[in-house]
C-alpha cells in the first residue's frame, strides 16, 4: 500500500476561511517545490519565453521600421503615435484574454494559439499595402505577444521549483532585453545592404515570425501544468505530468493521481464557491491590495520603458542634425547602433536581476529599480538644459539613458512580471497577471501614441522629465502597497498573512 506524505498547510487565525487541504495536494505541490532542477525545467522555461523574447523583437524592429515607412505611407505625426500605440493596444487586448483563456482551459492551448496568431500578424503586417493595413495588423502581433504574458508567466511560476522560481521568472523576463539585442542585430544586417526606397521595413517586420514559428512548433511537446490539473480536479492527469520531474516517485503519484479522484486543489485567501473562482477575486478585500501592487506600477512603468524603449532611435537621432548627404537608411542605421549600445544594459541589468531579485526579494528591486530610472531621466533631462543645449552633453545623455536602462531592467522590468504570479491562487493566477500586463499596457499604449506628439510639440526636455516623473510616481505606490513575501511557496503566499 501506498504511503501518503502529509504536508500541513499552516493557517492563520485570520485566515481560518481557507479550506484544508488534502495531505496527497500538499504532497504533490511540495515535489514541485523541492525538486532539484531538472533538464525539463530548462526545456519548459526556454519554451514559454516566446512571448517575451518576440515583445523585446517586436518593439525594437517597429521603432527602427517606422522611419522606414513614413515616406513610403506619408505618415503624419499622429499616425506614427497611432501604429505605434495599436502595438501597445493589442498587448492589452491579448493580455485580458489570454489570461482568461489560460485559467479556463489550460495553459498548454494558449501557449500554441497565441504563437500562431502572432507567426500570422507578423507576416501579414510585412505585406501591409498602406499605413491602415499596417496599423490593423500591428494590433493582431501585439494581440498575440500580450496573449503570452500571464500564461508564460504563469506556466513557469507554477513548474520551478521554490528555490528557482524568482531566479527563472526573471530570467524569463530578460529575455525581452536578449530579444532588442537580437533585433538589433539583425536590424544591422539588413540595414547594411538596404537601398533606398526598397523593402527593408517589410524584412524587418516578418523576421517576427520567422522567430516565432519555431516556438509554436516546439511547444506542441509541452506538458500542461501539473497546478492546473490540481485546480480543476484533474489530478491523475496531474501525476502523469509530475511523474516526468519526479521520476521516482511515479507509482506513488499514480496512486497519489487515482485516489484523489476530481478533488479540486483550493488555497486561496477568499472562501471556496461552489462555482469556479473568477476574476472578482482580484477586486476582493483580501486581494485588493495586491491588485494595486501588480498593476500601478507596472502601469507607471510601461509608460516609461515602452516609451523610451521604442523611441530611444528617434529621440536620439533628434538630439543629432540631419545632414551631411546621409540619407534616410543612413540616419536610421546610426540610430539603431546608439540605440542598440544603450540596450545593451538592459540585459546587464537583466543578469544582475538574475542575482538581485532572489537575493534582495522583489519588493526592495523594485524600490530601487524605480529610484534609478527617475535618476537616469532627471540626469538627462538636465543635460539638456545645460549650457549648450543636448547637442553640448550627448554623452551624459547617453549615460542617462543607461542609468534608466540598467536599474529598470534589474528591478522593475523582472518584479513587476514575477508578482502577479505570486499574487493569487492558481484558479484565477494567469488572469490576475493578464489583467496586470493589460493594465500596464493600457500605459505603455498612452505613452507610444502621445509621446511623439509631445516631442514633436514640446521637445525631448519634456518627454525626458514626464519619464522622470513617472517613475517616481512608481516608487512612491509600490512602497505605499509593498507586499512582502519573500521566499515564500506559492501556496503560502496565499495560507499567511504577509507584511
Amino acid at each position: 500500500m501506498t504511503q501518503r506524505i502529509s504536508a500541513p498547510v499552516n493557517i492563520t487565525a485570520k485566515d481560518q476561511h481557507i479550506v484544508s487541504v488534502h495531505p496527497d495536494h500538499a504532497a504533490m505541490t511540495r515535489m514541485l517545490d523541492e525538486s532539484p532542477m531538472r533538464p525539463i525545467h530548462y526545456r519548459l522555461w526556454a519554451l514559454s519565453t516566446g512571448g517575451t523574447l518576440l515583445s523585446g523583437v517586436s518593439m525594437f524592429m517597429l521603432g527602427v521600421a517606422l522611419p522606414l515607412v513614413i515616406p513610403v505611407f506619408h505618415l503624419q505625426a499622429y499616425m506614427i503615435g497611432l501604429i505605434a500605440a495599436m502595438l501597445m493596444a493589442g498587448t492589452v487586448l491579448g493580455a485580458l484574454l489570454g489570461g482568461h483563456l489560460a485559467d479556463r482551459f489550460g495553459r498548454k492551448p494558449i501557449l500554441l494559439l497565441d504563437m500562431a496568431l502572432l507567426t500570422i500578424a507578423a507576416v501579414l503586417s510585412a505585406l501591409s499595402a498602406n499605413a491602415t493595413m499596417l496599423l490593423i495588423f500591428e494590433l493582431l502581433v501585439g494581440v498575440g505577444i500580450g496573449m503570452d504574458f500571464p500564461v508564460g508567466s504563469s506556466y513557469v511560476a507554477e513548474f520551478m521549483p521554490q528555490g528557482r522560481r524568482g531566479r527563472m521568472m526573471a530570467a524569463s523576463i530578460s529575455i525581452q532585453s536578449a530579444g532588442m539585442l537580437l533585433a538589433a542585430a539583425i536590424t544591422l544586417v539588413l540595414l547594411t545592404r538596404a537601398q533606398p526606397n526598397d523593402a527593408t521595413w517589410r524584412w524587418l517586420l516578418a523576421s517576427e515570425a520567422v522567430l516565432a514559428m519555431p516556438y509554436m512548433l516546439a511547444r506542441l511537446s509541452l506538458p500542461e501544468s501539473v497546478r492546473w490539473y490540481m485546480s480543476r480536479g484533474r489530478n491523475a492527469e496531474a501525476a502523469r505530468v509530475l511523474a516526468l520531474i519526479v521520476p521516482a516517485q511515479a507509482e506513488q503519484l499514480r496512486a497519489m493521481g487515482q485516489g484523489l479522484g476530481t478533488e479540486i486543489h483550493y488555497v486561496a485567501k477568499v472562501p471556496k464557491k461552489t462555482t469556479q473562482l473568477g476574476i472578482e477575486a482580484l477586486f476582493s478585500k483580501a486581494y485588493l491590495r495586491r491588485t494595486a501592487l501588480v498593476t500601478l506600477p507596472w502601469f507607471l512603468m510601461d509608460i516609461a520603458t515602452y516609451g523610451v524603449g521604442l523611441f530611444t532611435a528617434i529621440l536620439l537621432g533628434n538630439l543629432h542634425p540631419a545632414g551631411g548627404g546621409i540619407n534616410q537608411i543612413g540616419r536610421d542605421l546610426a540610430d539603431a547602433l546608439g540605440s542598440g549600445k544603450v540596450d545593451l544594459f538592459l540585459l546587464l541589468g537583466s543578469l544582475i536581476a538574475l542575482w538581485a531579485v532572489a537575493r534582495f526579494g522583489r519588493i526592495h528591486m523594485q524600490l530601487l529599480g524605480f529610484a534609478g530610472m527617475t535618476l537616469g531621466m532627471g540626469l538627462a533631462f538636465i543635460a539638456t538644459t545645460m549650457q549648450g543645449g543636448a547637442m553640448a552633453h550627448v554623452e551624459v545623455i547617453f549615460i542617462g539613458f543607461i542609468i534608466f536602462n540598467l536599474f529598470m531592467s534589474s528591478g522593475p522590468n523582472a518584479t513587476t512580471f514575477i508578482l502577479p504570479t505570486e499574487m493569487y491562487p492558481t484558479q484565477v493566477r494567469a488572469s490576475g497577471a493578464g489583467f496586470a500586463a493589460a493594465i500596464a499596457k493600457v500605459g505603455a499604449t498612452l505613452s507610444v501614441f502621445l509621446l511623439p506628439v509631445i516631442e514633436a510639440d514640446l521637445g525631448v526636455p519634456m518627454v525626458l522629465i514626464l519619464m522622470s516623473v513617472v517613475s517616481l510616481l512608481g516608487l512612491f505606490f509600490t512602497y505605499i502597497f509593498r507586499v512582502q513575501g519573500h521566499g515564500l511557496t506559492l501556496e503560502e503566499h496565499h495560507t499567511r498573512e504577509l507584511p
